[in-house]
């Protein structure tokens, strides 16, 4: 009897199976496979459809920015059917619509605004969704109070000058000051500007202890509380040095111009790594402070190096407008005869220039300064005439945070060859040249000024022979100044101003021949435009010669083209001056035009088109990078 019932209990569940599978099957449609053809077309008509409708915000146009850029219920309007919603979805995000705009209404300072969302009909065939913002006053800053701890109270406690300085420094550059706008934005970066400063200013380590801001919504003020956890004052401890293999470790350590035990401040080891960046050894360098908490009585100043190869050669093809096209050469050797020299030499050849110039600078000295050994020769054809120069010089020169000097006594030889008069002259000289950079970009300047200086005391001897006139020969002492200043700022919205004015004067009795290199002339793309280069000075016998002043000046506008390219400008300017033998002799000639700029990461590409008042004339002037 059990037997019979398990084996009838067993057949009766293969029944069921058997039964459950046929009904699996297709059958039904008087084929097979007709049901599972018409299974789609349900699946299609259960599936949402796919909700099309146009969106319309209403509010002042920064927060109407706002809202479409981040607002969810903006995201789908044009989304594909395969990425949009559909109606059930739809009415979801209408719902939360409001109070997602408020939110994000509440990170510009708007904590009070009214926000609607609704149906307003339909346009072009799809329903039009519209939200409405009534923003209300805006929240402003009423109080600020930024204190710290740790060391940096602790000593302004004690008196500490430095200490107190710093915390009044603090409270001063706050960014977000009573009566601002309080924007989540800003105060975010109110609060990395202030701790950045303050790791930058030698507290390395500096974190926040707490930041609070109490938003009365009610009176739309914002009240701001912020403690700074200063950590530990940090101090430079010994310098190490990473990479070096060719050179050696007294290039870096002179350029340093910190001791130990001296405050940690990044802005000197910026400097530190620029002065090594520009000493021509070193193809990439990083400074970096050891910010270990432990070591911050003395903490050590990474040094890492990249370096050049000891040799370099490079050929380049070039085109300037003063002298045309060009063929250049150069060579570098960074341990010349294994020496602690580096050589340089450089030629240029071009159908009107042929130039040379070499260079022997030591590795750097103690106090910046660096020995020089330098010379150049040049055969030049401009207006039909020939200069031949060549000049040897050997000095000292010293390369501060702002400031270049040039120290160095110099002889110098010039030949200068027309149709009507030929003159030749030499010169013994002391010179003095500085050079100065307070600028927000060296290479892209916008903001900022630029000078420089040279003072020369001399003795020459030269000879002037004019056709139909006896030879004149004198010598002599001599005295040469001249300056040059240029001044860029930044007005209105994408406006861009650059003045320039230069002055030279050379002193020595007018019978004194001074060789062409150290008098003046104008004309040329960074003179005055619109004239050729060095076509503008006093003239004998209706040839332009070099004169014993020179007084030049230029003001521009620029404006970037489209916000789109922010690199590409446009210009307008104008030029005047001129050199002569005497101040009531100069005549300024006057040139303007416009012109096209490229701010490319070398330097600033200029085209100008220049109308020259006093020749009448149009010339393109073509040049790249700044004069100093």
């Amino acid at each position: 009897m059990t037997l019979g019932r398990g084996l009838r209990a067993a057949l009766a569940a293969l029944v069921v199976a058997l039964l459950t599978g046929c009904a699996a099957l297709p059958f039904g449609s008087g084929k097979i496979g007709g049901d599972a053809a018409a299974a789609p077309a349900d699946a299609a008509s259960a599936a949402p459809s796919h909700a099309e409708y146009r969106l319309d915000v209403r509010a002042p146009d920064p927060l109407r920015a706002l809202l479409l850029n981040y607002l969810d219920l903006a995201r789908f309007p044009s989304a594909p059917a395969t990425e949009g919603i559909n109606e059930a979805e739809l009415e979801r995000l209408m719902r939360a619509a409001p109070a997602q705009a408020r939110a994000l209404l509440e990170t510009e300072g708007y904590f009070n605004a009214e926000v609607g969302a609704e149906r307003a009909g339909s346009e072009a065939g799809q329903p039009l969704l519209r939200v409405t913002v009534v923003a209300g006053p805006r929240a402003t800053v009423h109080e600020v109070s930024v204190e710290a701890t740790g060391a940096l109270q602790a000593a302004a406690a004690a008196g500490d000058t430095a200490a107190r300085r710093e915390l009044d420094t603090l409270r001063r550059l706050w960014p977000l000051r009573p009566g601002n706008p309080f924007r989540q934005g800003a105060w975010v970066d109110a609060k990395n500007a202030t701790l950045a400063r303050l790791r930058a200013d030698g507290y390395a380590a500096a974190t926040w202890g707490s930041t609070n801001a109490r938003v009365d919504a009610p009176e739309n003020r914002a009240d701001i509380a912020v403690v700074l956890d200063s950590g530990p004052l940090y101090r430079l401890g010994t310098v190490r040095i990473e990479g070096l293999q060719r050179f050696d470790e007294s290039a870096v350590r002179q350029l340093s111009t910190f001791s130990p035990g001296d405050p940690y401040s990044e802005k000197t080891l910026l400097d530190f790594q620029e002065r090594l960046q520009k000493l021509g050894l070193f193809e990439g360098v990083s400074v970096e402070l050891d910010a270990d908490p432990a070591t911050a009585a003395a903490a050590p100043v990474l040094v890492r190096v990249k370096e050049q190869s000891l040799q370099q050669a490079t050929i380049g093809v070039g085109y300037s407008a003063n002298t045309g096209p060009r063929l250049s050469v150069e060579h570098t050797q960074r341990r010349l005869f294994g020496s602690r020299w580096i050589a340089k030499n450089k030629f240029e050849l071009g159908p009107d220039n042929k130039h040379w110039e070499g260079e022997l600078t030591s590795y750097p000295l103690a106090g910046l300064y660096r020995n020089l050994v330098a010379g150049s020769a040049t055969k030049l054809l401009v207006d039909d005439q020939q200069l031949l120069s060549w000049n040897a010089r050997v000095g000292r020169t010293q390369d501060t945070e702002r400031l270049e000097r040039l120290y160095f006594a110099e002889l110098t030889h010039a030949r200068l060859d027309s149709a009507a008069l030929t003159s030749q002259a030499e010169a013994v000289s002391g010179n003095y040249q500085w050079v100065f950079r307070h600028v927000d970009n060296v290479l892209l300047p916008t903001q900022g000024l630029t000078a420089s200086a040279q003072v020369a005391l001399g003795y020459a001897r030269g000879n002037r022979a004019v056709i139909g006139a006896p030879l004149e020969t004198a010598q002599g002492p001599f005295s040469r100044l001249y300056a040059r200043l240029t001044w860029y700022e930044l007005f209105g919205a994408g406006w861009y101003g650059t003045a320039r004015a230069e002055a030279g004067q050379v002193f020595a009795h007018s019978a004194v021949g001074i060789p062409d290199t150290l008098l003046f002339r104008a004309g040329g793309d960074d003179s005055v435009r619109g004239y050729g280069y060095r076509t503008l000075g006093p003239e004998i016998a209706g040839v332009t010669i070099s004169g014993r002043t020179l007084l030049t000046g230029s003001i521009e506008v620029a404006r970037p083209i489209s916000p789109n390219y922010p690199a590409y400008w446009w210009a307008a300017f104008i030029d005047a001056g001129n050199a002569a033998d005497r101040w009531s002799e100069l005549k300024p000639a006057l040139g303007y035009g416009v012109g096209l700029r490229w701010r490319s990461p070398v330097g600033p590409l200029r085209v100008d088109l220049a109308y020259g008042q006093q020749v009448r004339q149009l010339r393109v002037h073509f040049s790249v990078g700044i004069a100093f």
